[in-house]
């Protein structure tokens, strides 16, 4: 079986990291084509992060990607249905799911766990949970970051 990596943890839906992964391995996994490794943590993790931050469920948020509606379609269905973020909350929601792993309690055990459980090579520059993600996906370099937040 060929499987499909989702996005990356980079990608924006309006003014929001991860969303757009989130929703991506929705649709992956409808078509059969996401890896099982990935299953474990469908609404959990980053994914349930996201949904009670914007305080809607994942199976809700599920529906509306398997509606067919749009990344886009789907965050706007949030803000009406569970809350808007303001600016300053979009900002809050970016900053901690970017840098989770960073100076923070994942630092010393989980993040050199999960580059052993990915079977990343240990690097120092890789210090967040996104970094771990891309490098394992293919994706990872070392100004990737900086790109996202200045788009």
């Amino acid at each position: 079986m060929d499987y499909q990596s989702p996005c990356s943890c980079y990608n924006k839906t309006g003014p929001l990291f991860y969303f757009a992964r989130m929703c991506s391995k929705i649709r992956i996994q409808a078509k059969g084509a996401l890896d099982p490794s990935y299953f474990d943590m469908l609404g959990n993790g980053f994914d349930g992060r996201t949904c009670r931050y914007l305080q809607v469920s994942y199976d809700a948020i599920k529906e509306q990607v398997l509606a067919g509606n749009s990344d886009e379609e789907t965050l706007n269905w949030c803000f009406s249905k569970g809350r808007a973020l303001t600016d300053e909350e979009a900002l809050i929601y970016n900053s901690f799911m970017s840098k989770r792993g960073w100076r923070d309690d994942e630092t010393r055990e989980f993040i050199p766990a999960l580059m052993e459980f990915y079977g990343v090579t240990p690097d120092p520059r890789l210090v967040t949970d996104f970094d771990v993600i891309e490098m394992d996906e293919g994706r990872w370099y070392p100004e990737q970051w900086q790109d996202a937040w200045y788009d």
